[in-house]
C-alpha cells in the first residue's frame, strides 16, 4: 500500500473517530482507533498527563455517559509522516452535549502522533486543548496560574 494512500486512510479513519467520540459511540471510536500500550494523553481540560489507556467496561461505559450527543469534523492543518511515525495536526471543530454541559461548541485543537505496528496505525500519543480562538495575555497567565477566576 502506498503511504500517502495509508496516510489518508489514517486521516479518515480519525475524523470518523473524533464524529464517533462526541456523539458517545465510544466502541465505534475503539474500533477505529488502537491506543499503543505506552500511549499518553494530555487532555484538553489540562492536568497531569495521563499515560495508557483504560478500556476497561466500567470506563467505556462512563465516556459513553459523558460524551451524550454532538457532530464533529476534523480540519487537518499539516501532517508529517516518516518511517513508522505520522502525526496529524489540526482541529476538531465539534459541537455537542459533554458532561453536564447543554450543547456547544466544544472544538478542540490536536495534536496526534501514530506509530504503526505491523498493517496498522496505534495512536502513542494525543495532545488536545480548547484554544481555538485567540486570548489575551490576561487569560493565558491566569490559566498558567491555575486561577479558576477568570
Amino acid at each position: 500500500m502506498e503511504r500517502t494512500d495509508d496516510l489518508d486512510g489514517l486521516i479518515r479513519r480519525t475524523a470518523d473517530a473524533a464524529s464517533a467520540i462526541i456523539r458517545g459511540d465510544i466502541r465505534g471510536y475503539l474500533a477505529l482507533i488502537v491506543h499503543s500500550d505506552d500511549y499518553t494523553l494530555m487532555p484538553p481540560a489540562g492536568g497531569e498527563t495521563v499515560r495508557g489507556f483504560d478500556g476497561s467496561p466500567e470506563t467505556i461505559e462512563s465516556m459513553e455517559r459523558y460524551f451524550r450527543s454532538g457532530e464533529a469534523r476534523l480540519e487537518i492543518v499539516e501532517t508529517y509522516a516518516s518511517g513508522d511515525l505520522a502525526v496529524l495536526v489540526g482541529v476538531e471543530r465539534q459541537h455537542g452535549e459533554v458532561g453536564d454541559l447543554p450543547d456547544q461548541d466544544l472544538s478542540l485543537r490536536v495534536t496526534l502522533v501514530f506509530r504503526r505496528d505491523g498493517d496498522s496505525w496505534q495512536l502513542v500519543h494525543r495532545h488536545a486543548d480548547p484554544l481555538t480562538r485567540r486570548i489575551t495575555e490576561t487569560t493565558l497567565g491566569a490559566l498558567a496560574r491555575g486561577d479558576a477566576a477568570l
